[in-house]
């Protein structure tokens, strides 16, 4: 059993140590869950969002933004084109909304999506908080995975990256939520934050082993410049310092977690260039292509310097297939991949 000390000093390793930790990692991921890879096209569909999160690029008061939403037929098309090449699961990811016209458009698109891939495409939505009954609906419709990063957990972090109106009780009960309807959960943190010592991120670790999630996506913070947390960068640690916190986190949470879908984030690929390969040796057994169609990609700029956004969405594959091999993964075609409880 790891406690919070010995969690904080494994973050804290550098060099051969830090190498070691990873290799171990490594090995237990093999023997738990094995070298499958699974895909999950990734579908942004729409960058409209009624949340001012302080770090997010399409943050609601971002008047920069060029907003859309994907119609029906392109989130179909895109859909048809994963389950056609073999990806056993899409993700619906969007700004958050609670509106009925949004609730009842996501609930009609996972209705289709079902219909026209004969139940054989995994569903996971990714699209922030929502109320019990929303969350229901969509499960009904046949979502069976819901992703709800909860960033930090710690509340006093939590409020300097959000306005007043956004509550961490809230977030952290929307997943509560979530598991009394049945879906497979997973959750998130962001690692290199202004204000976050290693420390807290030890304790997001516990956390999120404690709330028994089912898979994880936590990637480096990436800065944004029309966000408010931009006058802060001058706080968060460098960025090789940022990607080896996280690479030892992402370790960690293997060895605590063992069977959990892990996620190679394209936030560890923008911060380097082999980050997605290094993520997937270490811990990881899931990613994502991007398959939102090109003409939209640049407009869900959550960050700066984002990768894939001029990526054909062959290419993405290709890509994809390219770095699952350099970290010695086998791609998993036609399996949802849902994790090991």
């Amino acid at each position: 059993m790891y406690t919070l000390q010995d969690i904080a000093e494994l973050l804290s390793l550098r060099g051969e140590e830090a190498q070691a930790l990873r290799r171990k990692a490594h090995q237990t991921k093999l023997r738990e869950i094995g070298d499958k890879v699974y895909l999950r096209g990734l579908i942004e569909l729409s960058n409209r969002c009624a949340k001012d999160c302080f770090y997010c690029g399409i943050r609601r008061s971002n008047s920069c933004v060029n907003r859309y939403t994907l119609t029906p037929g392109e989130v179909l098309q895109a859909a048809d084109f994963a389950h056609k090449a073999g990806f056993g699961s899409i993700v619906l990811q969007s700004g958050e909304r609670q509106d009925e016209a949004f609730v009842s458009l996501v609930e009609q698109l996972v209705r289709d999506i079902m219909k026209q891939s004969g139940g054989e495409l995994g569903i996971t939505l990714s699209l922030g908080e929502q109320s019990e009954e929303t969350y229901r609906r969509w499960y009904d419709a046949g979502a069976i995975r819901y992703l709800l990063r909860i960033e930090t957990s710690n509340p006093a972090l939590y409020a300097r990256l959000h306005p007043a109106d956004h509550r961490f009780e809230e977030r952290a009960d929307c997943l509560n939520r979530l598991r009394r309807i049945g879906y497979y959960v997973g959750s998130g943190i962001m690692i290199g934050l202004p204000f976050q010592s290693t420390e807290q991120v030890a304790r997001d670790l516990l956390f999120l082993r404690d709330s028994g999630v089912d898979m994880v996506g936590m990637g480096p913070y990436l800065e944004h410049e029309q966000t408010p947390l931009w006058e802060y960068r001058h706080l968060i640690p460098q960025k090789e310092e940022r990607y080896e916190l996280n690479l030892n986190a992402l370790a960690v949470l293997r060895l605590l977690m063992p069977k959990i879908n892990i996620a190679a984030t394209t936030a560890m690929g923008t911060l380097k260039s082999k980050g997605r390969q290094e993520a997937l040796y270490t811990a990881a057994n899931v990613i994502m292509p991007n398959i939102t169609p090109m003409e939209h990609r640049k407009d869900y700029f959550l960050y700066q310097n984002k990768i894939c956004i001029n990526d054909a969405v062959q290419d993405s594959l290709d890509n994809i297939s390219q770095v699952i091999q350099e970290a010695g993964g086998k791609i998993s075609l036609f399996e949802q991949g849902n994790p090991l409880r």
